[in-house]
């Protein structure tokens, strides 16, 4: 069956509203796509055509996708290799750290995932006595916010009894698997196989609901000659739509927690996971994430771990710019409030999964926890995206303050007991995933090389059952 024409009306209405976003020429397209006849073919060659769209002579900004060119516009002084000093026993100890304060912070933000503000959440918070927030979120904090998730009956205090199903630890475990099987040499092609076999088109948004449905139709022409892998790489540049929010951002836990010390290679590999799905901003905030997380696990002053991290982001787009103002901000204030104010009343335009508020809301929180259950209740209170970022914050704090940094309060609704929403993956231990994820940085460190092109070949090739 094919998508209505109405729906594809509006896809084509949100592209040409990243399109300006992005520093295209689009003056007249809206006008031009009113007068077409309401028809597949017309769509189809309309949609075509946004590729030729110039960019606007004043646009300051140069944004690249390729990873060759993205180096290119990074800071040439940035580590290739090792930064600080690697150990591996204690890293697998942050990791399993940093997955569990990832969970926490997811758990925490779920039911309040309704684009809160700050002011909103101080004001039903301190209603009912409990700003600061100092523990999972209760009922009565949610009838004084007047809004709430859907996931409400099984996230809010006293309801917990495990780890929820959340498509934010579902990307992490699926970043987990990718590795697992394939190494630091998986591709975008491992990515759909793995995708088509674990991710329920329910549990997806925006980007990756619509490379998935992509990767059902090409599963369709598995090991046929129709199949062209090489317009995988093309996908989200065609009738995509929203590829610069916080999907792919979300997918970079794993790659930073492989990568202790090595935060090249961890944005190396959250590019390949991204720009499977994502573009510019929603590939550099990935690259980013994944880089800050593999240095905190080394390094000790954690504005010279965001510092790093940025080193790994093109230096003419508009996330390092925004990103970099951010975290001037919150450098020069002696408060997380404060900078808080700074950041919001710049860049309060970008709100649930815009990215931009969010990645500096997640600096000021790693500036300025005290631990790791301090952090993700300041990433929470802070609002917006709250069980995404509130997962990032966790993954990051994590990772940086080790092991035993985790009061055992937060841990302890859960039973030791998680249900992801993902299809054959049976696991339901939340302990026995957090000792699968702390064998990561082991897993790569130990490769002899990186899986060759040949061996590539064998993997892609075999049955899907994986």
């Amino acid at each position: 069956m094919l998508p209505s024409l109405a729906f594809l009306k509006g896809q084509l209405e949100g592209i040409l509203r990243n399109k300006f976003a992005q520093g295209h020429q689009t003056s007249g397209y809206l006008a031009k796509l009113e007068q077409l006849p309401a028809s597949y073919d017309a769509y189809l060659e309309f949609a075509h055509s946004l590729a030729a769209i110039p960019m606007r002579d004043n646009w300051p900004y140069y944004e690249p996708n390729d990873l060759e060119e993205i180096w290119q516009e990074c800071d040439p002084a940035r580590p290739l290799g090792q930064v600080g000093i690697l150990n591996l026993m204690d890293s697998s100890k942050r990791v399993e750290a940093g997955f569990l304060a990832s969970v926490c912070g997811s758990m925490l933000g779920k039911p309040i995932e309704v684009n809160p503000s700050l002011s909103e959440l101080r004001k039903a918070l301190t209603s009912v006595g409990e700003w600061p927030l100092n523990d999972y979120i209760s009922d009565e904090v949610l009838h004084a916010l007047d809004r709430r998730h859907w996931s409400w009956f099984e996230t809010t205090r006293g309801r917990i009894r495990y780890v929820a199903p959340d498509d934010d630890i579902n990307y992490t475990l699926m970043g987990m698997m990718a590795l697992e099987q394939f190494g630091d040499g998986f591709t975008k092609r491992n990515l759909r196989d793995l995708w088509i076999n674990h991710l329920p088109i329910s549990t997806t948004w925006g980007p990756e609901r619509a490379i998935l449905l992509r990767s059902g139709i090409s599963y369709l022409e598995h090991d046929r000659e129709l199949f062209n892998h090489s317009e995988i790489e093309a996908w989200p540049d065609f009738m995509v739509q929203d590829t610069e929010l916080c999907g792919a951002a979300i997918r970079a836990d794993a790659y930073g927690y492989a990568c202790p010390g090595q935060p090249a290679l961890a944005a190396e590999l959250a590019w390949r996971d991204a720009s499977f799905t994502h573009r510019r901003t929603g590939i550099y905030a990935t690259m980013f994430i994944a880089a800050a997380i593999a240095a905190a696990q080394v390094l000790r002053d954690p504005i010279k771990i965001i510092s790093t991290a940025l080193q790994y982001v093109p230096r003419r787009s508009r996330f390092y710019e925004i990103t970099q103002d951010c975290l001037q901000m919150v450098a020069n204030t002696d408060n997380w409030l404060e900078a808080y104010q700074s950041i919001n009343h710049k860049y309060a335009n970008y709100s649930h999964c815009q990215v931009y508020q969010e990645i500096g809301t997640l600096i000021n929180t790693f500036r300025f926890a005290d631990n790791v259950g301090d952090g993700i209740c300041k990433q929470v209170m802070q609002g917006n995206d709250t069980d995404s970022f509130g997962a990032t914050a966790g993954s990051l704090l994590g990772v940086y303050f080790g092991s035993d940094s985790l009061e055992t309060r937060w841990l302890e609704p859960f039973q030791d007991r998680i249900h992801t929403g993902l299809s054959n993956f049976h696991e339901q231990k939340l302990s026995r995933l957090a000792e699968r994820m702390g064998r990561l940085p082991e897993l790569l460190h130990t490769r002899q090389h990186r899986i060759e092109p040949s061996e590539l070949y064998v993997n892609e090739n075999t049955d899907l059952n994986l």
